[in-house]
Formats: structure tokens, sequence, C-alpha cells
């Protein structure tokens, strides 16, 4: 359910808005009505509204100059005025639309179309952005407290009996109270694999492969670690 506030200094145009506003009240909720720009400029940001319909023309504080009083804000904008001589002030401030008073339903109807399809693409940029930001970190829980972990920075992970020994690349190393196949899951990716029973390493520090058997594997911080028969033809793909 989307939330919105009405600010119009004319009591009769923010009456009809709202009452326009009533068709669509199964996907938007009216959750602050105000005729005075300093106190919507007081409230607003506890409301928490995704859209805010904000008239131009206002005495002491117009719709503009009440944006910038307000700063830095998360919701959209659609502008109501019944002057038309605003539009490029609005482009520029990136409104979802333009109404003209009286607003006309048709126009109300496709601004909320925009509004809908706008605040679908922020939660999904947002979505995106989050997972992108979690997927590269990595939260160990020890004894002391919880490591937040870029994993670009794990050389390496060693098995320790039932803990986890994490090598990283500014020689710091953290202890955690889970087994390596627990980890092995978590770090599924192109960049890291399991070489042995004891072993998940990170791919991007390898320096050198050497042949044998299984051959081992040289990490940039010097360390030569065996890999098992098994592990052998998956980490040479994932290296070649």
């Amino acid at each position: 359910m989307l939330k919105a506030v009405i600010l119009d200094d004319e009591i009769r145009g923010s009456k009809l808005l709202g009452h326009k506003l009533e068709s669509f009240e199964d996907e938007l909720q009216v959750v602050g009505v105000f005729n005075e720009p300093a106190k919507a400029l007081a409230a607003i940001t506890q409301l928490s509204p995704d859209v805010l319909f904000l008239d131009v023309e206002m005495p002491g504080m117009n719709g503009f100059q009440f944006l910038e009083r307000l700063g830095t804000f998360n919701f959209e904008v659609i502008f109501t005025t019944a002057y038309d001589s605003y539009t490029l002030e609005a482009l520029r401030l990136s409104a979802v639309d333009y109404l003209l008073k009286p607003i006309d339903e048709e126009e109300l109807k496709t601004a909320i179309v925009r509004l809908r399809k706008r605040v679908i693409e922020k939660s999904n940029y947002r979505s995106s952005k989050k997972e992108k930001v979690n997927s590269n970190r990595l939260a160990l829980t020890t004894a002391e407290g919880v490591y937040i972990v870029d994993k670009t920075n794990i050389i390496r992970v060693e098995a320790m009996s039932n803990y986890s020994v994490f090598i990283l690349a500014d020689n710091k190393k953290i202890v955690v109270s889970k087994t390596l196949k627990e980890f092995e899951a978590i770090l599924d990716d192109e960049f890291f694999t399991r070489i042995n029973r004891s072993v998940i390493i990170n791919l991007s520090y390898v320096v050198k492969y050497r042949k044998g058997d299984g051959g081992t594997i040289e990490l940039s911080d010097g360390t030569e670690i065996e890999v098992s028969i098994q592990k052998k033809e998956i980490l040479l793909q994932k290296l070649f």
C-alpha cells in the first residue's frame, strides 16, 4: 500500500484531490493533508510517505522552496497547480508528474500508474544493490563478536577439527566455530573452491599450479597446498 501526503494551501483543493484519490484506495492511502507548508515541513518525515502531491503556488513558501527547505527526501513528488509555467522546473526535480488544476481523473490515473512504476523500479534497485553488497561480504561469528569480512580479502579457509580458520590478506586469522563443510556451501561460487579435505582457497590468490597426481597450488602469501585427486578436475576447470 502506497502512502500519500497532500500539501495544498487551498482547503477546497486538498479535499477535492483527496476525494479523487479515494478511487485508488486499494493501492494508495492518504496519510496526511496539509494546507500550510510550515506544518507539513515539521510532520512529513514522521509520516514517511511514498508520494507527495504538492501544490506549487502557496503563500510564504512555494512548492519548490518547500522541497529546498526539506533538503533530502525519499518520497516521489507529483506537482499540482493551476499554472502551466513550471513544467521545466518540475522536470528538473525529476517529479513523477505535473497535474494542472482542475485535476482530470484520467490524468490522475496516468500519474498513479507512473508513480507505481517509479516505486517498483526504486525498490528493485535497492534490493539488487543490497544483494550485491551482501553477496560480497561475510559475517563471521566468533567468541569475541561478529567480524564483517569482504570475501575478496579471504585467501583461504582451513579446517581445524570442528572449527574453521579464515586467513585474510592482511595476515589476520579468524577462528569460527563452524565446520569447513558449512562454509563450502556458503563460498560456492566462481572465486572459491575446496581443493582437499582441509582447505578452501580463493582462486584470486593462486599464483602457480604444479602438476602431479593431484598437483599443488601456490598462493600469493607463499603457502603451498596439495590438491586431492578428486578435486583436481574441478580446480583446473575453474582456474583455466
